[in-house]
């Protein structure tokens, strides 16, 4: 005789079978690089807009070829320049694929080595035109680095009604990467030359940036080398030892010296176009890449991020001495206590926690602390509130910026309960 079994457990199986299917399928929602953790700050969720994004590419024909400069003094290229622009569009949500690599060209022990990874995006998706013209964010990357190594900010900025534009800097990326002169020397006029060719193009019919992006009402965005160059562009001009030191790398001081304090062409190169800067760990103070009459050249607002345990650009000695240096800027700074030099890039690709992988494919976005995950939603919340302020006029979102110095001290505005722990945010008014 078959024993049926009881009712109970038959209704059990009944109520498993359908609810099953829904769980899975929630398990199973892609998590994307950016995506808010449940302890994310308030401003970190993505906007209200789906997002476009389109590769371009751009020349800046006739440069000087400092990377052959010690031979050839009048030695001249084209620099081929590829953009990554993000943009608020028409299309639904979507998934999108990334195609990066690891490594570095030419270093033997760090070869390239393809990766992808999912982005919110839909490739050549229409342009939504009836809310724009929207603000302009141009994103520089570090030495090495490439367009896609802040795609969690990109994409979240984009889906705020912002146009961003990430650049791939020729010979500075993980692809391409060459001698170093030409990064300290190219870096800021790689900026300048993008924010014209996209004010170019936003008047181009034949273009689908005609028309979506206000150049006029512009933040510069940088990390490592990405903020050296922010830095210089938005008025910290070189130091007469930085042109010094440039010299003796490649046997001629002339090109960094058009880029130096007090030089009447860069006194001209300020570009009034750019509101604000966001300079992630910037580069150089260490090295004495300024001094105290170029950082005083800073006169629009600035936001500085920083770890305080920054072993690459110095932090006492380096970004905050930036900071305090620019004493002209109404400006912020945001540490991570105990954080390195990896406050901007994405977190680690699977990829590169592979057994055998150099450490540094790792270490390249990791830090050994902070969850990076975290870090990119502060960041993402912190400079949604400082662009709103600044390139929207969202005079409600300065709560969010004036918190505490001390993070211990009260739950930061934005801030769940007990999640805002381990910062520091400091704030100084412009001296005149």
């Amino acid at each position: 005789m078959t024993r049926r079994p009881p009712l109970f457990l038959l209704l059990l199986l009944v109520v498993s079978s359908i609810c099953q299917p829904a769980f899975s399928q929630s398990a199973q929602k892609t998590f994307v690089y950016g995506d808010a953790l449940p302890d994310a700050p308030e401003l970190s969720v993505r906007g209200s807009y789906a997002v476009g994004v389109q590769t371009i590419e751009v020349v800046n024909k006739n440069q000087v070829d400092v990377l052959s400069y010690a031979k050839d003094s009048m030695a001249r290229y084209d620099r081929k320049l590829t953009l990554e622009v993000w943009y608020p569009t028409t299309a639904p949500a979507g998934l999108i694929t990334y195609d990066e690599v690891m490594g570095q060209n030419g270093n033997p022990e760090r070869p390239i080595i393809p990766f992808t990874f999912s982005g919110r995006a839909t490739r050549k998706a229409a342009p939504l035109l009836k809310d724009g013209p929207y603000p302009l964010i141009i994103v520089s990357h570090g030495y090495t680095g490439s367009r896609y190594l802040m795609t969690y900010l990109t994409e979240n900025l984009a889906s705020k009604g912002y146009v961003v534009v990430s650049i791939d800097h020729m010979e500075s990326t993980f692809r391409d990467a060459d001698g170093f002169p030409s990064t300290l020397l190219n870096r800021s006029l790689d900026d300048l030359f993008v924010l014209n060719e996209i004010a170019r193009l936003s008047k181009d019919k034949g273009s689908f940036l005609a028309g979506l992006v206000n150049t006029g009402n512009t933040a510069l965005v940088g990390y490592s080398m990405g903020g050296y160059g922010a830095v210089n562009v938005a008025g910290g001009g070189y130091s007469p030892q930085a042109v010094g030191l440039f010299g003796g790398m490649t046997g001629g001081s002339k090109a960094l010296a058009v880029r130096m304090r007090g030089n009447a062409a860069f006194e001209a190169s300020i570009d009034p176009r750019i509101k604000v800067i966001v300079a992630f760990a910037p580069w150089g103070m260490e090295r004495g890449l300024w001094d105290a009459e170029g950082l005083a050249g800073i006169r629009i607002p600035s936001l500085f991020v920083a770890g305080s345990m920054d072993d690459v650009s110095g932090y006492e000695k380096g970004i905050k001495a930036i900071y305090e240096g620019a004493v002209n800027s109404d400006r912020y700074m945001l540490t991570y206590i105990d954080a390195r030099h990896n406050v901007a890039p994405n977190p680690p690709p699977v990829e590169a926690m592979q057994p055998g992988l150099n450490i540094n494919e790792y270490l390249r976005y990791a830090d050994s602390v902070w969850d990076m995950r975290r870090i990119n939603n502060i960041n993402q919340h912190f400079v949604t509130a400082f662009l709103g302020m600044h390139l929207k006029g969202m005079a409600e979102y300065k709560k969010y910026m004036d918190v505490p110095v001390e993070s211990s001290a009260e739950v930061w505005t934005g801030f769940k309960p007990r999640t805002s722990i381990g910062l520091q945010m400091a704030h100084d008014a412009p001296e005149k």
